[in-house]
């Protein structure tokens, strides 16, 4: 039976490419900002590009924070997807100081990278050591998948993968239907293929 598979288009985010990711396992998928439509999805795509900050203005000026708030299905964020399911994001905008709010799907808090001599941001194929979870199955410690981004959410309860660049950092988390990853799985050739089937089947 054909699951009914949406990616939440937010307004920031490059969406043909997780769509054509998609479209590659032979998964249809619809691009909605209608609250209707997503909320009676299977499965959501939450993909964000750019900073915390215009992410989440995008989103409140479509009206869809409660919507994504009140979804019971598997939902997935990618990349700033994935930070805009925590609780706050130091990646403001050019004249604010203070830690943006987000959706606050998943405990948690987005922080700028310290690297030291690395630079920011953190761009190109990293390891990654995942916990057992169904949304790594198949998928070994050690996995490269492809990065870019220069904040980050720490290591803690709700990680579900890191990632090492400079520090330790999360390169997945999870609680209860909310799912995200800070690395690109449409990127990230086989490894990224198997992880979107994956979420496909939870």
């Amino acid at each position: 039976m054909a699951q009914n598979i949406v990616i939440i288009d937010t307004g920031c985010a490059n969406i043909s490419s997780v769509k054509f990711a998609l479209q590659r396992l032979g998964v249809q998928v619809t691009v909605s900002d209608d609250p209707a439509t997503i909320l009676a999805s299977d499965k959501a795509f939450l993909p964000g590009v750019g900073s915390a900050q215009n992410a989440m203005a995008s989103i409140a000026n479509k009206g869809l924070i409660k919507t994504i708030q009140s979804l019971t299905q598997p939902t997935l964020g990618v990349c700033l997807g994935m930070q805009l399911m925590t609780a706050v994001s130091q990646e403001t905008g050019l004249h604010s100081t203070d830690d943006i709010p987000c959706l606050n799907l998943i405990p948690g808090a987005v922080e700028r990278m310290q690297v030291g001599d690395l630079r920011l941001p953190h761009m190109g194929w990293n390891t990654v050591n995942p916990n057992r979870n169904p949304l790594f199955a198949g998928i070994n410690h050690g996995t490269h998948f492809y990065f870019v981004h220069s904040y980050a959410v720490p290591v803690y309860e709700h990680t579900l993968a890191t990632c090492e660049y400079g520090m330790a950092f999360s390169a997945a988390i999870h609680k209860d239907n909310f799912y995200g990853v800070q690395f690109h799985p449409e990127r990230s050739g086989d490894a990224g293929a198997h992880l979107l089937e994956n979420f496909v089947r939870l």
